[in-house]
């Protein structure tokens, strides 16, 4: 006997069909399985330019680079050791991370860092880097921003398109790009190699900061859409400059002037930062659709420094770790390895001789995820941010 449907029937047959077997792009959800979707705290992942400050591990992968801190005391206080960062435990990438819910982010040089591993977005900084690509040379083999760029052009879209199955700059509107670089430009270039006899700071700093804009639109060509722009820090304060600034100084003025910054590094750091600064607001019209903030770890820990008991500070001029003279093979700069270290280190505000500790870190983070004040955070923080809708 012949088997006849109603059309009812056929109706039923196919919605338990589709319920049973949904529709289901992978472009359109991005294969991503965050079981918390509100937008005001999750990002899909970030992807990182710069340098030692932003740096999750780059440099453990390259030969040659005398910038790593893949060494005790360096991640003392990191849930897995030492890993690169320069600092004692989680560097302000990590700790906003924490915030947007997302997993620690790999570094790209690291040969595990592709398939899955990159969906929530890849670190390309590198310790020792600046923006322009002569910086860093002093380190060794180091990559510049440039090169970092090129490898997230190169190297990671690619995979993260075959990964999550769409191709498209489309996919980038839901990762935040954090850039923090420049301070090596000054430190390691401009003062170090004979460059301020050249050219004036104006001059260098209005360069500098054009060279940071082609590569923000590089960026936004390729994709991305919100941008964090991380200041330079206080240079002129880190116990490096100090201790350099000591050892040249007559013993009779030594005692005088060792817990003072130093002005003229620090003039040439807020004059990028004034710069950088108004990148966010003369680059809005050039990259139009997206949304650019500022963040102003210069005087987070300025602040610091000048108060540093009313910020649950003890030690504001001194670094928590040994660090390794040019006599003992270091630079003055990173911490000796295996060397002594202060006994708590949320009280200190450097760790080395120029990278903050884990402490100042979580204040950079905390004023950058939901400062109120544009002094710190211009025009709006990183949760205002996540809210706005970008456009292509």
């Amino acid at each position: 006997m012949a088997l006849s449907l109603s059309s009812s029937s056929i109706l039923i047959l196919f919605l338990i069909t589709i319920s049973l077997f949904p529709y289901s792009s992978k472009c359109n959800n991005n294969n991503f399985d965050d079981k918390n979707k509100n937008k005001m705290l999750i990002m899909k992942g970030m992807f990182v330019f710069g340098s030692s400050l932003v740096d999750n591990g780059n440099n453990n992968f390259i030969n040659n680079s005398l910038a790593k801190a893949n060494y005790l005391p360096y991640g003392l206080d990191f849930p897995l050791g030492p890993s690169g960062r320069f600092t004692n435990g989680k560097n302000v990438i990590d700790l906003i991370g924490e915030k947007l819910r997302l997993p620690f982010i790999p570094a790209f040089a690291d040969p595990s860092t592709k398939g899955r591993r990159i969906v929530h977005g890849v670190s390309f900084a590198s310790g020792g880097s600046g923006i322009l690509d002569d910086t860093g040379s002093i380190a060794g083999n180091v990559i510049s921003l440039r090169k970092q760029i090129r490898n997230f052009e190169k190297v990671t879209l690619p995979d993260l398109e075959g990964e999550i199955g769409c191709k498209g700059k489309k996919n980038l509107k839901d990762y935040l790009f954090v850039v923090g670089s420049g301070s090596n430009d000054y430190s390691f270039n401009y003062f170090l190699t004979g460059l301020n006899h050249k050219i004036t700071l104006q001059d260098f700093t209005t360069n500098l900061t054009i060279s940071l804009s082609h590569h923000l639109k590089k960026l936004y060509r390729l994709g991305g859409r919100k941008f964090v722009l991380m200041s330079i820090n206080p240079i002129g304060c880190s116990p490096m400059v100090r201790t350099m600034v000591q050892h040249s100084t007559p013993t009779q003025n030594r005692n005088r002037n060792q817990n003072r910054c130093i002005q003229g590094l620090n003039i040439a750091a807020q004059l990028f930062n004034n710069h950088l600064k108004s990148l966010v607001d003369t680059m809005k019209p050039q990259m139009p659709g997206s949304a650019l903030l500022y963040v102003n770890s210069y005087k987070i820990i300025r602040d610091i420094i000048r108060n540093p008991f009313q910020k649950g500070f003890k030690e504001a001029s001194k670094p928590c770790c040994k660090v390794a003279t040019l006599s003992e093979g270091g630079n003055g700069v990173l911490c000796k390895r295996e060397g002594s270290v202060c006994g708590n280190r949320s009280n200190h505000v450097f760790f080395d001789g120029l990278h903050p500790t884990e402490a100042v870190n979580i204040q950079i983070a905390n004023k950058a995820f939901a400062s109120t004040l544009p002094t710190e955070v211009y025009p709006i923080n990183i949760q205002q941010l996540l809210q706005l809708q970008t456009t292509y």
